[in-house]
């Protein structure tokens, strides 16, 4: 399979590059022979002429959260919202193009083809394609080689097989590399940005609280989302909308029985953050030795920009976040999380206190000092976060774009999410952000920097938003003002907890129909109906089972061999709970 691969050999003269295959996993080193210092940049390691016909369908990850790649090898175009190229303004060779960390090649007729990178120690992997050649490479940031040096570079992995056994053959090798961190339930909980933003005040968290215990909802973490820091960066401070501090609201949640958990954006601050003007020596530099502004280089922020990025291979900069998050663990009481715009500390712009450390190792190092500080009890969260490179340093990550009261929100997250559902509980446990089930007219700002202004919403898309959660198998938290729903939303809000815990793996890429198999007795079906016209949908059954629709909490019968809904309704989504007959 390897053989249509030509090992690339180094523009830089006294640079050698050398590979060796055991099955599906290739290691490499690089090694400088010459007696002056090389610098090593964009570094194809193997290219080959395109083995597939430019209509052979393709799907790439990004580097970003939110940015996923989709179309065909003449036609790839992004799936998420946040491309790493116009978006981020990361890199990319003209003529080509480029996704990050792995990607799937579907031949017609033939068995699919992964390509990814099974580790992300230093450095960033592409996989770049169109009609005629393929490349494999990596982003060496421009390292220096000292005369004799030899590194290791990252491990690549490359198997032909059916997709779901070879993304868990990919699993695999990526847990090899990362040990995943283990947590020993996945959370539930009610988040507080999709209802009030950064404008969050303490009494909104105990009026949602008391809705919680009056409907009697087993949500154990009470996320408050942004809005309590005076200044982005000031993480140990309060708003004056926290009276008494955000410790004492902590206190308060702890008291009634819930665990607090909070939101942190840690590689980030603001210009007039006390963080930034009493240590400006501690953030990434630009040309002229000052913090280099973020909007100089990529996206400068979605609120209270434009943001600076910590340099986390600055010793005191690493210490000032082990004492955030021991503080907030040891004297908060807090073991969970949320950390966002991670994106800001793995970015590849400028300059760090320490120039041997490429983006992804001062990323790590300042993810991994966190972990340590926020103590063993605690569960990280990544969001908006850089994918490959979180992985062993979170229990949980975003596999999504924030959610919002639209259908068409609803359905770019189920289709991000279910590109991603192998990840859940291999990587990371998945979080496919909130579930929202009742209309709001509320302004909410997006990663992107834009505000969303919420339409109507009907029954049957807020059923697909339920589905869509049930069947990431991953978090569940609610998005919703509590104190304003209504019985029969807090009775299928209910039915949602606890997680499944099972991600479903789906018939084919249109996502219509999805399997979880729960136990060996016990299958979940899902049915998504994307489009806005009723739809038919034939499911095959391998077995004889008595089906419970979900919704409607109606035994449907039983049946053998298949069973057919004549019209599932547009925007609509169905939950079918089979158990099989002796």
């Amino acid at each position: 399979m390897q053989k249509f691969l030509k090992l690339t050999l180094p523009v830089e003269k006294g640079l050698e590059l050398t590979c060796e295959w055991k099955g599906s996993l290739c290691d490499f080193v690089l090694t400088n022979h010459a007696e002056t210092p090389k610098t090593v940049g964009d570094l194809v390691l193997f290219t080959a002429d395109m083995p597939f016909s430019a209509d052979t369908r393709v799907y790439g990850e990004g580097y970003n959260m939110g940015a996923q790649y989709g179309g065909t090898v003449s036609d790839c175009h992004l799936i998420g919202p946040c491309c790493d190229y116009a978006h981020y303004k990361l890199w990319k060779p003209e003529g080509i193009h480029q996704v990050r960390n792995m990607a799937i090649f579907y031949p017609e007729n033939e068995d699919p083809l992964l390509i990814g990178f099974a580790s992300t120690f230093r450095f960033s992997g592409y996989i770049r394609f169109n009609e005629t050649a393929l490349q494999i490479a990596l982003n060496c940031e421009n390292i220096q080689l000292l005369p004799g040096e030899a590194i290791k570079l990252e491990q690549l992995f490359m198997v032909r097989g059916e997709k779901n056994h070879i993304l868990s053959l990919f699993a695999d090798a990526l847990n090899a590399n990362h040990p995943r961190l283990e947590f020993p339930e996945i959370p539930t909980g009610w988040c507080s940005w999709l209802v009030y933003g950064p404008n969050i005040t303490a009494q909104n968290i105990y009026d949602n609280l008391e809705a919680i215990q009056k409907n009697q909802l087993e949500l154990k973490y009470i996320q408050i989302d942004d809005g309590y820091q005076p200044y982005m960066g000031d993480w140990l401070g309060s708003s004056d909308k926290f009276e008494g501090g955000v410790k004492r609201v902590c206190e308060d949640i702890k008291e009634q029985g819930f665990e607090p958990a909070i939101w942190v954006a840690p590689f980030i601050a603001e210009k007039n953050s006390e963080l930034f003007s009493q240590h400006p020596d501690w953030f990434v530099k630009g040309e002229d030795g000052a913090p280099l502004c973020s909007a100089e280089v990529t996206f400068g922020g979605w609120r209270c920009g434009p943001w600076y990025m910590l340099d986390t291979t600055h010793p005191d900069a690493l210490e000032y976040l082990k004492t955030v998050f021991r503080t907030m663990h040891d004297e908060w009481g807090v073991k969970y999380y949320k950390l966002d715009a991670n994106m800001w500390g793995a970015f590849p712009y400028g300059y760090r206190y320490d120039d041997r450390k490429t983006c992804i190792e001062a990323y790590r190092l300042g993810m991994q000092a966190i972990v340590e500080a926020a103590g063993k009890d605690s569960f990280i969260l990544g969001c908006n976060a850089p994918m490959w490179p979180s992985i062993g340093v979170v229990h949980g990550m975003r596999i999504t774009n924030d959610n919002g009261r639209g259908f068409s929100r609803f359905a770019s997250l189920a289709r991000e999410c279910f590109n991603r559902n192998w990840q859940h509980n291999r990587l990371w446990i998945n979080d496919p952000d909130t579930v929202l089930l009742r209309n709001a007219n509320i302004k909410i700002m997006d990663p992107t920097g834009k505000e969303t202004l919420i339409s109507k919403i009907s029954e049957d898309e807020f059923c697909f938003n339920a589905a869509y959660t049930m069947a990431s198998g991953g978090m569940v938290l609610s998005g919703d003002d509590i104190a304003k729903l209504d019985s029969e939303k807090v009775y299928m809000l209910n039915k949602l907890l606890p997680p499944v815990q099972t991600a479903a793996i789906f018939d084919d890429d249109t996502f219509t129909v999805g399997r979880a198999a729960v136990s060996d007795e016990k299958t979940i079906i899902y049915i998504f109906n994307f489009e806005d016209e009723a739809k038919k949908v034939e499911i095959s059954l391998d077995k004889k089972v008595e089906i419970l629709d979900w919704f409607e909490d109606k035994n449907l019968g039983e049946f053998d061999g298949k069973i057919v809904f004549p019209d599932v309704p547009p925007h609509g989504a169905m939950v079918l709970i089979c158990t099989a007959v002796s």
